[in-house]
């Protein structure tokens, strides 16, 4: 700028930075160089908060702080991002697609780097590495026993021996046999050293002849360490786990858990806090308001004085863009306009009698700041006209942030017609009929333009009303809170005029001085000095609008040199200034709040007096809230000057911020309150928040009232120091309390910017708030990232602010996001709108293109970590225990299987293919099966004798073709049908033990043909029974790529068996026999396979005859996969047993046409249906919309009587819900949806028949499950879960809750694993090796106390019994049992026992796009993968919120999120998730995910 001479003439000039000069940072040290905000910038840099972070000491104190961690730099793990994600829309082409270097696994050279360290590391001695981890983990025992390894109290040898033992990785095998009974997964979810690894069999089949032992370390190269050398992942999750083994700030204490009441660990108070020692305050007055004789009796009556005696005298000069002068409004001019406004506004606007305003009446200004005299005509018209102003930022769009808030302002102010200029009101957006498009959340606005040539002259008659000043409203200010809302100050006549007074005496001000004025006119002090006071003081205001500021910086200088001002501003101003001539006497900084307007001013001082000196305070006291000069660590240190002395004629305190209003100590920070006749009278339209604001009567110690004059709040956080000195270090709003410690979002956005933001970042584009996450603040910082910056930038510059915001102010941060540039919602003046992007965070709108969260450091008030006490409890004591306390047992046991009624039938013919002969013969005509099509057209059926004769071809085709022996094992590979049930009975007739499995996926043979090869090896089968196409695609080319289609067993196809009678070749079984293999692939990826025989068969199906009382004449639809458990039961036995007509529907056929199966219950008119979950989960999301078109083509489900979900889990109560609410419409009855039970060792436990009661429902609260203990809760009670029953115990069957570490049995108050006794248990496992004896205690197993005679089998549930009110058939109380989950899968962390499917409830209700999630442990990080529905730039919205939601409502910590595309959770074809097929993947680097987020 041009050398600004020796200022002489006494003129003003007010900055933007005015306003905001009160903020601590703004008065740190300064530094040289020209302002940030220069020329022509695309993004709206935020002017208000540009140079106030600027400062040399700052910066040097990051740099140091930043300094001491690079001595003990951890290596944190990067995010990995997918290279598509993240491409910015057109609208942001500013911000180039982002080229991540993390997808291209961050560069082979970084990749090589750490593997040659972690190999150099393994390479090394063992005592080195010993020694190194022992140094390591003694050091930081208090977080290492909370993350790592339960807290458990061990010492560092172990700590280590559990991270070697939990990392051990296991293979990404599709499938592993069961393992014996001590042989866990490594999940590391508890990390005792001495268990084994699991036997994995890879996907091409192990060796036959591959002795048991051998490890399995030779299948997977393994470092020292266990980390794969192929794994990237678990590269990472080294670096992550490494991160976290740090000491957290302040160290878990003790704390116990009771069960009864969850508490959140209260942090002990720190005798070394530093506490107020001062005596009380005493109230500051300032001095007395001086007597003026001819001071008007109200602000009109003085624009009317110089309108009419000073008409060409200047009131007003607008620049344009340039910074030339634009035009100037004179005196008169302003008076002539303001008086036509007010006639035309009380007598043009509606009737005579009906006029549209009255005095008194709100109306809303709309004006630009471009655009002034508009304004102050519009501001001056209504003071005239005696209605009150509300003057409010111009709606950009309809969308507009904060235009919600808005709205409720002028709803609360009851405001109907818009004041605007003709321009303006063409730029707003409009709706195509070309009316004012309707802003969200505003009322009905009437929008009036108030340019001359729409004016009416006044009649001669008409004279404007100015009364003397009174109590009432003069204007209306807004205020926007720090949750967003918006509310309107009211500031009555009174007032406005002595507040005009106030400033005039304060800054001096004297009739036909200049004034510059950089700002917002609208309010504030923009409003107060550059359009109110100016006025009274006949002062020629030259305004720079922000935009003009914008494009030239420089403009508002010249005014200053053009005019001879002097300025206002703070110390870098200052520093660049001093050398043209700015004296630093003329610097006043003032403090204001729009509640009491001017709090404080700095007087102008008399040339060369000394400047008032500056307080450099601790950090570490200012949290706390108590003052204390810093002495030790500069770098914590902070600088405040003052902002002058208490306005004239008003009276201050300092009151504590929270609580009542008790005045504080002199050394402690508080909340200024002010008694004045100049600040705001009231909220306007909310009395109930105006009493608390606006009538505050301070307290003392003994919390008396000091009198009985009410202060208000100003919401500015400060104290007085010597000689009255008012100081202020913050505002209300801005305000962090982290766990009792206040941190001020204003010195952590000055500190985030000293660490060299440059390349990174914006420098005004950066908010901070905080967010509620279990019971505390969380701080969390978005910035605006510049398109240029690099990934590896991002991530560095973050890091670095976390650990500089760690040393600096001791507090952790809990997130730190990048959004792209220009996405955060702005103020209407360019600054960033916290609240609102508080809000986006929240909801998942922000759309980060770079995160990092850090619960493990910064949440430090969980619960301590649940001991489990060892062995002092034994079954016998906890037995004898219950029965004291009064508990029952909790065993129940369905009825007695009783005499068979058919005589006949049973007598003879024992068996089920003798059962399928007898029909034959006595029935031959009666169809049993019935199997239909996508278009609901029956394509195949067989009566008892087609069935029995196809078998028996089948009999003779394997004798003639196969060479095969009696009690040899057949594979049946069909798809679902009647070839698959004739094939069974053939087998059955020729002694042979047939094995049912799924046929391979043509379309995915890679993936589906190995569990095929998988099952025919371990199920030793001899021959292959398959149809023509199944056996092309055995053989063809496509198959050998996945398997060795040269060594399968003999292939047989039955579709053209001969025409001849075949011979008898019939071969009666014995009880004992084997009838069948049942293989299943369970859902922590073992493939098991139980042997049936036939008497457990017979029983099993005269059980779920009497259940179901199935008879001939009875006819079910089935809708399963008929391949193992008890959907084969229900497609192959049953009806066989029962001779009832079972209608099949394969669940593939819904796929082509989803009604099909809710049409054939209302065709068929069916009572009971059998389901799986898949379909149920299908009908509900594809026909829950179309329930209508349904009905109307006579879909009727009124006939329904039971509908059984067949599934080995948890009933998904939700899906049965809303399924069941659905199809209410179509007559189905609520009671008919219901579920059964069974597992491995007994395919059925439980299935709803038609006698018993209806399956209840009960709640449990969450937390005594995490213990193992089952407490009933209301519906509704927080952390209850919904649990359904799982359907009646079936006859014969015993069931009993047993603890299964002591094997002693539980109370009903307990959570246990289920032992089930019956008839029809399976008779074993059927391992490749033949070694039953190892799961012989799954199958034939003994309590350790209580009655230890009876055998049971161990289901590998966990549920619990409870008898409820309603009766059994038998008239006694319903025993009913519930399932929660399986053993194998449950996660134990911080000593509880989680179920993985409530983690993945509270995920996926995160956030709208999630569309299905799943949670395993590795090493014990919680990992979370959630499929993402939305967008891919959504995919960094679910980080913070999945993490939330699991803190929140599970207290824990997840470790790493991966965001992958739908359909990449494995299920199997039950529905069930494949937690332990992800996690391989997870762990080998097969998902292609879209984002991993590691938490530090």
């Amino acid at each position: 700028g041009p050398f600004l001479p020796q200022i002489t003439s006494k003129t003003h000039f007010f900055l933007l930075f005015f306003l905001l000069s009160y903020s601590p940072s703004s008065l740190r040290s300064p530094a040289p160089g020209p302002s940030s905000s220069s020329g022509g910038r695309r993004n709206r840099s935020g002017g208000t908060r540009d140079d106030r972070y600027r400062s040399d000491i700052h910066t040097e104190a990051v740099q140091a702080a930043l300094a001491k961690h690079k001595e003990e730099k951890m290596a944190l793990p990067m995010p990995t991002k997918r290279r598509s994600a993240f491409v910015q829309s057109p609208a942001e082409d500013c911000t180039p697609p982002d080229t991540s270097s993390a997808s291209e696994d961050e560069g082979s050279l970084r990749r090589q780097a750490a593997l040659s360290a972690v190999l150099a590391q393994s390479l090394q001695s063992p005592d080195y590495w010993i020694n190194r981890s022992v140094q390591s983990s003694s050091s930081t025992s208090s977080s290492t026993s909370s993350t790592l390894s339960h807290g458990e109290n061990k010492t560092p040898t172990s700590a280590l021996a559990d991270i070697l033992a939990s990392t051990r990785i296991v293979s990404n095998s599709p499938l592993h046999l069961f393992p014996p009974e001590n042989s866990v997964p490594p999940d590391v979810t508890s990390s005792t050293p001495e268990r084994r690894s699991r036997v994995d069999l890879p996907p091409n089949a192990m060796p036959r002849g591959m002795p048991r032992g051998q490890s399995r370390t030779s299948m997977l190269d393994t470092t020292a360490d266990g980390v794969p050398v192929n794994s990237r992942v678990s590269t990472k999750i080294q670096q992550l786990l490494n991160t976290l083994k740090r000491p957290k700030r302040p160290p878990l204490s003790d704390f116990f858990l009771d069960d009864s009441e969850e508490i959140v660990e209260v942090p002990q108070p720190d005798p070394n806090t530093p506490r107020p020692e001062g005596r009380q305050i005493i109230p500051v007055k300032g001095e007395p308001l001086g007597v003026v004789s001819n001071w008007p009796p109200a602000l009109q009556a003085a624009l009317a004085r110089w309108g009419a005696s000073q008409a060409k005298s200047p009131a007003l000069t607008t620049l344009d863009v340039t910074g030339k002068p634009l035009y100037t409004l004179t005196y008169g001019k302003l008076w002539s306009r303001s008086l036509k406004l007010a006639y035309t506004l009380l007598n043009k606007l509606g009737t005579k009698n009906e006029p549209v305003l009255r005095p008194g009446d709100r109306v809303a200004l709309v004006y630009p700041n471009t655009d002034p005299a508009m304004f102050w005509v519009a501001f001056y018209g209504c003071l005239l006209a005696e209605v009150i102003p509300v003057p409010i930022e111009v709606p950009l769009s309809r969308q507009d942030a904060g235009s919600l808030q808005i709205g409720f302002l002028l709803g609360s102010c009851g405001v109907g017609l818009a004041l605007t200029s003709e321009i303006c009101l063409k730029g707003l957006p409009k709706t195509p009929q070309g009316e004012i498009m309707q802003f969200k959340g505003w009322p009905r606005m009437k929008w009036v333009v108030t340019d001359t040539k729409y004016l009416t002259k006044p009649s001669k008659d008409w004279q404007p009303h100015i009364p003397t000043a009174n109590t009432d409203t003069a204007y209306i200010e807004y205020k926007a809170s720090k949750e967003g809302t918006v509310m309107g100050v009211a500031v009555s006549k009174i007032a406005l005029l002595t507040h005009c007074q106030a400033l005039t005496q304060a800054c001096n001000y004297c009739e036909g001085e200049t004034l510059v004025n950089v700002l917002d006119c609208k309010k504030d002090m923009g409003l107060w000095h550059g359009v109110l006071t100016s006025v009274m003081n006949r002062i020629h205001t030259i305004t720079v609008p922000y935009a003009v500021m914008k494009a030239c910086p420089m403009s508002w200088v010249q005014r200053v040199h053009i005019h001879k001002g002097s300025v206002s501003s703070c110390d870098a101003f200052l520093n660049v200034f001093q050398s043209h001539g700015l004296k630093p006497e003329v610097i006043c900084p003032c403090a204001s709040s729009p509640e009491a307007l001017t709090v404080a001013i700095r007087r102008p001082g008399a040339r060369g007096t000394a400047l008032p000196a500056r307080a450099i305070l601790s950090m570490g006291g200012l949290s706390h809230g108590v003052i204390r000069v810093n002495t030790e660590d500069k770098n914590s240190a902070l600088t405040v000057q003052d902002v002058g002395h208490v306005m004239p004629g008003a009276l201050m305190c300092i009151v504590k911020p929270d609580g009542p209003p008790q005045l504080c100590k002199t050394d402690e920070i508080g909340e200024i309150v002010l008694n004045s006749r100049a600040g705001g009278t009231l909220y306007y339209g909310l009395p109930g928040v105006t009493k608390n604001t606006f009538e505050v009567i301070p307290v003392n110690q003994t919390g008396a009232p000091i009198g009985d004059i009410p202060f208000t709040r100003t919401g500015l956080l400060g104290f007085v120091g010597p000689g009255s000195l008012v100081f202020v270090v913050g505002k209300n709003e801005g305000l962090l309390t982290v766990s009792g410690r206040r941190h001020n979002a204003d010195d952590l956005v000055a500190t985030a910017l000293a660490v060299e933001p440059v390349k990174t970042v914006y420098r005004g584009r950066i908010a901070v708030f905080s967010v509620t996450v279990f019971y505390d603040e969380r701080i969390v910082i978005v910035a605006e990232q510049r398109p240029d910056a690099s990934e590896e930038d991002s991530f560095q510059w973050m890091s670095r602010v976390l650990q500089a915001i760690d040393s600096i102010h001791q507090v952790g941060l809990y997130c730190l996001a990048l959004v792209p540039a220009n996405t955060l919602p702005k103020t209407p003046l360019g600054g960033i709108h916290i609240s609102e992007t508080k809000q986006n965070f929240l909801e998942g709108n922000l759309h980060p293109c770079n995160i990092l969260l850090c619960p493990h450091t910064c949440v430090t008030n969980l619960p301590k970590p649940r001991q489990k006490q060892p062995g002092v409890l034994g079954p016998a004591s906890i037995m004898v225990g219950n029965l004291v306390a009064g508990n029952r047992m909790s065993q129940a046991a369905g009825r007695e299987l009783g005499v068979v009624e058919e005589e006949g039938l049973v007598r003879k013919h024992q068996f089920l293919s003798e059962a399928l002969q007898w029909r034959a013969q006595s029935d031959p005509d009666h169809v049993l099966y019935v199997l239909l099509n996508a278009k609901g057209a029956a394509v195949c059926t067989a009566t008892c004798v087609q069935l029995h004769k196809r078998a028996e071809k089948i009999t003779s085709a394997l004798m003639e073709r196969g060479g095969l022996n009696t009690g040899d094992n057949v594979v049946l590979l069909y798809p679902p049908g009647i070839d698959l049930i004739a094939a069974f009975y053939g087998c059955l007739y020729a002694g042979l033990i047939p094995v049912t499995v799924r046929p391979p996926h043509p379309q995915n043979l890679a993936a589906t043909l190995p569990t095929v090869r998988m099952i025919i090896d371990v199920s030793k089968a001899a021959c292959i029974l398959t149809t023509q196409p199944l056996m092309r695609i055995l053989r063809s080319r496509e198959a050998a790529a996945s398997v060795n289609v040269k060594t399968w067993p003999t292939i047989i196809d039955t579709d053209d068996l001969p025409r001849r009678r075949p011979p008898q070749l019939y071969k009666p079984p014995t009880a004992e026999m084997l009838a069948y293999l049942d293989f299943s692939v369970s859902t922590t990826g073992m493939l098991t396979g139980v042997k049936m025989s036939h008497s457990a068969v017979s029983t099993l199906c005269r059980s779920i005859k009497l259940q179901c009382e199935l008879y001939s004449s009875r006819q079910i639809a089935i809708c399963l996969d008929p391949y193992c458990g008890l959907g084969f039961v229900q497609w192959c036995l049953s009806s066989v047993y029962s001779g009832h007509q079972s209608i099949l529907i394969p669940p593939m056929e819904l796929e082509l046409s989803l009604p099909l199966w809710l049409s054939t219950l209302s065709q068929y008119k069916i009572r009971d249906t059998f389901c799986s979950y898949s379909v149920m989960e299908l009908c509900t999301k594809g026909l829950g919309t179309q329930t209508d078109s349904l009905k109307a083509r006579g879909v009727n489900l009124s006939c329904v009587r039971s509908c059984v979900v067949i599934a080995e889990e948890r009933p998904r109560l939700a899906l049965t819900q809303s399924f069941s609410k659905l199809f209410k419409d179509l007559g189905l009855s609520p009671r008919a949806v219901s579920t059964a039970f069974g597992s491995r060792v007994n395919l059925a436990i439980c299935l709803q028949g038609t006698a018993g009661p209806d399956p209840s429902t009960v709640y449990v609260d969450m937390k005594s499950l995490r213990h193992d203990r089952v407490r009933l809760v209301e519906r509704g009670a927080p952390q209850s879960l919904p649990l359904m029953e799982s359907g009646t115990i079936l006859p014969g069957v015993k069931v009993i809750i047993v603890n299964p570490e002591t094997r002693g049995p539980l109370g009903d108050s307990h959570l246990g694993e289920i032992w089930v006794q019956s008839p029809h248990s399976s008779s074993g496992y059927y391992t490749i090796y033949g070694e039953e004896s190892l799961q012989a205690d799954h199958f034939n197993t003994r309590l350790s106390f209580g009655e230890p005679h009876t055998l049971w089998a161990r289901t590998g549930y966990l549920g619990f019994v409870k008898r409820t009110e309603l009766l059994g058939s038998t008239g006694d109380r319903h025993d009913a049992l519930f399932v929660v989950g399986q053993l194998d899968e449950t996660l134990e962390l911080r000593g509880l026992r989680y179920h993985p499917i409530d983690i993945e409830t509270s995920v996926s209700r995160a956030h709208r796009s999630i569309a299905e999630s799943a949670v395993f442990t590795w090493t014990n990080l919680l990992v979370v993968v959630a499929e993402l529905a939305g967008s891919e730039q959504e995919a960094l919205d679910l980080v913070p919120l999945v993490t939330n939601v699991v803190l929140e409502e599970h207290h824990l910590i997840v470790g790493v999120v991966v965001v992958v595309d739908p359909g990449v959770i494995p299920i199997n074809s039950r529905g069930e998730k494949q937690r332990m097929h992800l996690r391989d993947s997870f762990l080998a680097d097969q998902l292609d995910p879209i984002y991993v987020a590691y938490n530090m």
